[in-house]
C-alpha cells in the first residue's frame, strides 16, 4: 500500500475521505483488505505519512506561488493585498499567537481563509524561519493548494478552513471506499 496524495499513480486505488479517524478506524476494521479482496500490508504510522505528504504538497505549492509572484507573506502585505484585490487566499499558521484572530478575521472579509499550516511550515515555503500570515493570488494554483489545505486540515486537529470541497466543484469524499463493498463507517 502506498499512499498517492497526488493522485496520479496507476491503477485502481483504494479512495478514503481525507481524515485522520477515518484512516485509522479503515486500518483497524481491515477495510483496505475487503476492499482490495486480498491482503494489504499498510505501512507503519500510515495516517502520519499521509498527513507529512500533505503537508509537504501545500509547502510546496505555496512555494511555486510564491516563486510566481503571487504570493505574500507578513501582516502589512497580507493586508494590502486583500484590501487591492490581489489575494483570493489567506494563510494564517496554526500555531500563531491567539490574539491576534480578530485581526485576522477582519483582514479576511469575505476572502477564504485557513489556519491548516505551522509557521515553520510556512517561514519554509518563503525561505524564512517563520511566517504567521500569508496570501495567494487566485488561479488554478490557488485552487490546487485550497484542495490540499482542505485535505491535510482531515488530518490536523487545530486546523480551521471555513470552506469545504464543493465551494471548490468537487464532491465531498464519500464514506464508503470505492471500489469495493466495505464501507468506512462499518
Amino acid at each position: 500500500m502506498v499512499p498517492d496524495v497526488a493522485g496520479r499513480l496507476p491503477g485502481r486505488g483504494l479512495w478514503l475521505p481525507p481524515r485522520r479517524d477515518t484512516m485509522e478506524r479503515a486500518l483497524s476494521k481491515r477495510i483496505f483488505a475487503r476492499a482490495a479482496r486480498q491482503p494489504v500490508v499498510a505501512p507503519p504510522r500510515l495516517a502520519d505519512r499521509v498527513e507529512a505528504l500533505l503537508a509537504r504538497r501545500c509547502c510546496d505549492a505555496l512555494g511555486l506561488a510564491r516563486r510566481a509572484g503571487l504570493a505574500v507573506a507578513g501582516f502589512d502585505r497580507v493586508g494590502e493585498a486583500a484590501r487591492r484585490g490581489r489575494a483570493a487566499l489567506l494563510l494564517f499558521a496554526v500555531d500563531g499567537a491567539d490574539g491576534g484572530r480578530r485581526k485576522r478575521a477582519a483582514m479576511a472579509g469575505d476572502l477564504p481563509a485557513a489556519s491548516v499550516l505551522t509557521a515553520a511550515e510556512l517561514g519554509g515555503a518563503f525561505g524564512h524561519e517563520r511566517i504567521v500570515h500569508a496570501a495567494v493570488g487566485g488561479g488554478t494554483l490557488c485552487d490546487r493548494l485550497r484542495i490540499d489545505l482542505a485535505r491535510l486540515a482531515g488530518f490536523r486537529a487545530e486546523a480551521a478552513i471555513d470552506w469545504d470541497l464543493g465551494d471548490l466543484g468537487l464532491a465531498p469524499a464519500q464514506p464508503a471506499l470505492q471500489g469495493g463493498k466495505s464501507k468506512a463507517h462499518d
